[in-house]
């Protein structure tokens, strides 16, 4: 599911790109804080999508964004639009994105192939 919510914000902002000269913004998010807020953005619209309940409000997701990287709508909007003109660079981007997700997801496994293992016949017993 995670992989399909990055697919989805890839094919948004290619749709929503039209022009491969846009002029940069004033504001521009810096390339790294804008691929750890794709990388959030695609986490939270997994949650979404998987309805898991939490403690993020699934009425208004981007808040969160917003209120953590302290941007606004409009300058979110002007930096992946001015991302996604350089759609080679912008694919990168979001490899980076999905190694993320990737590592996170081995982590996770991880953890559970560790809390599942029953304790070796060797190991001290705690009593």
């Amino acid at each position: 599911m995670r992989k399909n919510a990055v697919i989805i914000l890839f094919l948004f902002t290619i749709l929503s790109c039209n022009n491969s000269s846009l002029e940069k913004p004033k504001n521009l998010i810096e390339k790294d804080k804008m691929i750890s807020i794709l990388y959030d953005m695609s986490l939270l619209e997994s949650i979404k999508s998987q309805n898991i309940a939490g403690g993020i409000s699934s009425k208004k997701p981007n808040e969160y964004i917003y209120k953590k990287y302290k941007i606004d709508s409009i300058q979110l909007l002007k930096s992946n639009k001015y991302y996604a003109a350089d759609i080679e660079e912008y694919k990168k981007m979001f490899e980076e994105v999905k190694n993320r997700v990737d590592e996170e997801t081995k982590k996770i496994d991880g953890n559970k192939k560790n809390q599942s293992t029953p304790p070796s016949p060797d190991a001290p017993q705690v009593q």
